[in-house]
């Protein structure tokens, strides 16, 4: 009888390939046939390939390969087995989609996948890169790129992940309009295909509400906590505890965070500590600095007042 856990792995990957081929049809099939991108370090590779006539997949890997080794050197730590699987599927799957003799699953006039219509076409193509995106990210894996260019930076430069990606996206888009033969048209195009992920994405893997409270478990507390603090850029409460079994004192720490960041937080501990035991709990309302402005309409009441005396 094989194992529970080599069933479950075996399923992993087998999502994670699923969810990799999405990602890159989005790319090969909607976005650059139409001479279209999206952010992040694949947006790079295709904005080099447009500019240097170099396949998106040898770009693509290049990057990816050299951010890989100067991850190893900057921050001292290694990338999960299910990234490195993904990065080289979607190489492959850049390289074989892309070929001509797969232009029967490019949307371009004359094929199967011809969208008539061009704003559909940023909003399919991002559709379909949310949704690769989430089957990996939801089976542990990732397409790294900027996730690692995002440690690296936050490394020696006090940034929030969250605010990185934004930036990184919007830069990369915005080049665009400098690559000849493209407009403006075409940098709207790039910021529709950014939001629509952005959001499909955030709302596949972390449902609808918009905030989470983690409450974090964990003989590496220290380490944690200062990732917390010093890259995520979020503030952090140490609750005391007693373990009811050993009747030991000791600390778990909590942190509210914006559904977006949930899911860097849990690559880091499990990078951290592979054993800590992470509980997450939506938070329909959270209110106070870095969250919501409280609105109890007492000001807008106040205001009222004055003006009818």
């Amino acid at each position: 009888m094989v194992p529970k856990r080599v069933l479950i792995t075996v399923f992993d990957y087998i999502v994670i390939t699923l969810g990799t081929l999405l990602f890159v049809m989005a790319w090969t099939s909607f976005l650059l046939p139409n001479n279209m991108i999206d952010g992040g370090m694949t947006g790079v590779s295709a904005l080099l390939s447009m500019v240097t006539g170099v396949s998106v997949d040898i770009w693509y890997f290049g990057i990816n390969v050299g951010l890989l080794i100067l991850a190893w050197f900057v921050l001292g730590r290694g990338f999960g087995i299910k990234t490195i699987y993904s990065i080289l599927l979607s190489t492959l799957l850049f390289r074989v989609l892309g070929s001509e003799s797969m232009r029967f699953l490019w949307s371009v006039e004359g094929e199967v996948l011809y969208v008539g219509d061009g704003i559909l076409v940023p909003i399919i193509g991002g559709l379909l890169e949310a949704i690769g995106l989430s089957l990996i990210i939801l089976r542990g894996g990732s397409t790294g790129g900027t996730d690692i260019l995002a440690l690296i930076v936050n490394k020696f430069w006090p940034i929030t992940i969250g605010r990185f990606y934004v930036m990184a996206d919007f830069v990369v888009i915005t080049l665009l309009i400098f690559v000849p033969g493209h407009c403006f048209t075409d940098v709207v195009y790039g910021y529709i295909t950014m939001g629509v992920c952005a959001y499909v994405l955030d709302l596949i893997t972390l449902g609808k509400e918009s905030s989470v409270q983690v409450l974090i478990f964990s003989n590496q507390l220290q380490l944690i906590g200062d990732y917390i603090t010093r890259i995520m850029g979020r503030g952090v409460t140490a609750l005391k505890a007693i373990g009811w079994f050993t009747q030991e004192d000791r600390q778990v720490l909590m942190v509210m965070l914006r559904k977006i960041e949930l899911t860097d937080l849990v690559k880091a501990v499990k990078e951290i500590d592979p054993k800590a035991f992470v509980t997450i709990v939506p938070a329909n309302s959270v209110y106070g600095e870095g969250f919501d402005e409280m609105k109890t309409g007492l000001a807008r009441k106040k205001k009222k007042k004055l003006n009818n005396k």
